[in-house]
């Protein structure tokens, strides 16, 4: 399965860093959002991309667009990765049934047991507008976030 521009955006629930859950669809109507895939916490190119996210937050703040980063860690090491980088964003845990939102998106990853780094941006009635994935071990643009977010 894989997600497509101009689809409805597959829905999930996961658990966040606190343990709370998150549901996509619950964000329909409301904002976009823009999801985050990436391999692993703590993990060297992942960690600077979700850092340069952090400090441009003002830029998802004002396009009204909710980022949410997801791997396949616990909400145990998601919660420890967020408070050591400051990440105030949700960084949620696709651990069980592993990687399933990731499959749903496509890019789960089974011979390494993780999610590529992928982008998926979605509008506010749910649909995907813009998504873009990167070779194993090559970090994303910042400017392919602000070119997808003009078209929200």
């Amino acid at each position: 399965m894989s997600a497509e521009i101009g689809e409805l955006a597959p829905d999930f629930e996961l658990l966040n860093q606190f343990g709370e859950s998150v549901k996509l669809s619950d964000f329909r109507g409301k904002k976009a959002v823009t999801l985050v895939f990436y391999p692993l916490s703590f993990s060297g190119i992942c960690t600077g991309e979700l850092c340069e996210l952090r400090d441009n937050i003002p830029q998802f703040e004002s396009q009204d667009t909710e980022l949410i980063a997801i791997s396949v860690d616990s909400k145990h090491v998601q919660r420890a990765f967020a408070e050591q980088e400051g990440y105030k964003f949700n960084v949620l845990a696709d651990f069980w049934p592993h990687g399933e939102v990731a499959q749903k998106y496509g890019v789960f990853i089974p011979e390494s047991g993780f999610a590529n780094r992928a982008t998926f941006v979605i509008n506010k009635d749910g649909v995907l507008v813009a998504k873009f994935i990167t070779a194993p071990g090559q970090a994303r643009s910042f400017a392919d976030y602000q070119r997808a977010l003009e078209l929200i």
